[in-house]
């Protein structure tokens, strides 16, 4: 049976010593930011992508217009990253979990601008301080 992996290439931090791996652990075990994701976007919607993706993927084989090694769920894991990144950025999980939007989100907490913590910083998504958990998040899937 194959597994749907939702996770995030362990890169480090440009401004610390933390990992993004770090960074998606703590949030997971706090907020729990892509088991929200799954439930939200819902298992049958990422069994679709997938089913789409897999009948892509053979219908490219039998036309002849398949690369060697083609993956079958390689569409859908984009697609999923995709709807991710869009969960994150349009706020999906305010109000659903407690301690969301962050206290950091609503003080517009932001290290990509010059002054961090500056007062008239506007409110800025959760979970989308330096861009890097957002950028680094991977689906895959794993006979």
């Amino acid at each position: 049976m194959p597994t749907l992996h939702l996770g995030v290439l362990d890169v480090p931090y440009a401004t610390s010593g933390t990992t993004t791996g770090e960074v998606a652990t703590f949030l997971e075990d706090k907020y729990h930011v892509m088991e929200v994701f799954f439930e939200d976007v819902g298992a049958p919607a990422i069994g679709a992508a997938l089913e789409k993706s897999a009948q892509d993927a053979v219908d490219s084989i039998i036309l002849g217009i398949a690369a060697p090694g083609i993956s079958l769920t390689a569409k859908a894991e984009g697609e999923i990253v995709d709807a991710f990144r869009q969960f994150l950025t349009q706020q999906e999980m305010d109000g659903v979990v407690k301690g969301v939007p962050t206290q950091a989100a609503l003080k517009g907490v932001s290290h990509r601008r010059k002054k961090p913590y500056a007062k008239g910083n506007p409110p800025r998504p959760s979970f989308i301080d330096t861009g890097t958990y957002e950028s680094h998040f991977r689906a895959w899937v794993e006979p």
